[in-house]
């Protein structure tokens, strides 16, 4: 098995304090947001072969195992983050693979160069993902039901928001949350940042199921999506437990540390709080206007120790193993590609001593042995 060397990434809304922690390092002062780990050509971990997309691009069926590679293609199928959010991320939707495959042939034949920032598509996959809590950790899962949406806004006592209050109380519910955030997203700027104003004014002054909308709203003054963020369930996930995020469910994640793990694509389509590229009519099309359960995931106890944490989608798999004091090593050989990451104690790995945030990559078929005390991740597929 190889050691990682993962790339941290300074996007604004992490936080200065949670991954140093974490790692046991002095903050810098900048914000930290994401660790990566993985073949991800945007910042892809290292190796003392070289990085992993060489490492994988110099014999993909040896590193990821020939089920894994007919099933997925000779690229590792997943990427793992640590996510660390100080504040809000941009509220935000992923298509599914064909709306992907679509957009970004679509885009290519339009000549758009991928790293082009009103660029859409920077790949043909899609993006599935799960958010397990490490810390304490709130999120944006979903459409709340529309008429629990409509008291939310109507209590602000904000007049300009009865239009939307109105729209809310129409029926069918796709159609009446598919007009508001419509209305919304397309509104004069002028206009909704005053309506924003008076919103987070309130907001403050309520406190309680509006605080987290008072934040949003300091981070990101008059942006429409503050109003678009009351649309959707808010989600406080306690330490293990998780979020699944399937194409077209907007979110957004607003505050804590955690495990993040998607299929290794990068497909965006935000509808605010960002100062990056938002294309209305592209995210209305991919979005699914239906209310929903943001569904809070306990992983799965099996009877060797592992938890999983169970989805819909076979490019990933994430599980996690609580290793007690003195137990017994646990055999984690399998003939699919994994990523074993530790986040709390001591675990050995192989020949490698993990400790809080530091990871290895295992190949297919590979001898995965590990024992000591502590929290470890396994990220792996379903092949």
């Amino acid at each position: 098995m190889d050691r990682l060397d993962n790339t941290i990434r300074p996007y604004a809304w992490g936080s200065t304090t949670a991954i140093p922690q974490l790692l046991g390092v002095e903050p810098t002062g900048e914000p930290q947001a994401e660790m990566w780990m993985g073949a991800h050509p945007g910042a892809p971990s290292r190796t003392d072969r070289g990085t992993l997309v060489e490492v994988v691009d110099a014999d993909p069926e040896k590193e990821l195992g020939p089920a894994a590679v007919a099933r997925f293609g000779p690229r590792l199928p997943f990427l793992l983050k640590i996510l660390a959010a100080g504040g809000p991320l941009s509220l935000q939707v992923h298509p599914d693979l064909a709306q992907a495959q679509e957009g970004y042939a679509d885009e290519e034949r339009r000549g758009i160069p991928v790293d082009a920032p009103h660029r859409n598509y920077k790949d043909a996959n899609h993006k599935p993902e799960l958010i397990c809590a490490l810390t304490e950790f709130d999120g944006l899962c979903g459409f709340r039901d529309p008429l629990e949406a409509a008291a939310l806004l109507d209590d602000l006592g904000v007049d300009s928001l009865k239009p939307y209050v109105d729209l809310l109380h129409a029926h069918p519910e796709d159609a009446a949350l598919r007009e508001v955030l419509t209305a919304i997203l397309t509104a004069d700027p002028d206009e909704m940042s005053r309506t924003v104003a008076e919103a987070a004014t309130a907001c403050t002054r309520l406190g309680g199921a509006y605080a987290p909308y008072a934040d949003i709203a300091h981070h990101y003054p008059g942006d429409p999506g503050v109003l678009a963020a009351m649309l959707l369930n808010h989600v406080r996930l306690q330490p293990g437990e998780a979020l699944y995020l399937g194409a077209g469910i907007p979110h957004a994640y607003l505050n804590g540390l955690g495990v993040e793990i998607m299929a290794n694509s990068d497909n965006v389509l935000r509808c605010g709080l960002t100062p990056k590229h938002v294309d209305v009519p592209e995210l209305l099309r991919i979005v699914r206007f239906r209310p929903s359960d943001p569904g809070v995931l306990r992983p799965e106890a099996s009877p060797d120790g592992e938890e999983v944490y169970e989805t819909p989608i076979d490019e990933f798999r994430l599980s996690r193993y609580v290793l007690p004091e003195a137990g017994a090593a646990h055999d984690l050989t399998r003939p699919t590609p994994q990523i074993l990451l530790c986040t709390a104690g001591t675990v050995r790995a192989g020949e490698h001593d993990l400790t809080p945030g530091r990871s290895v990559f295992v190949p297919a078929g590979d001898k995965a042995e590990v024992s000591g005390t502590g929290t470890l991740f396994r990220a792996t597929v379903v092949a």
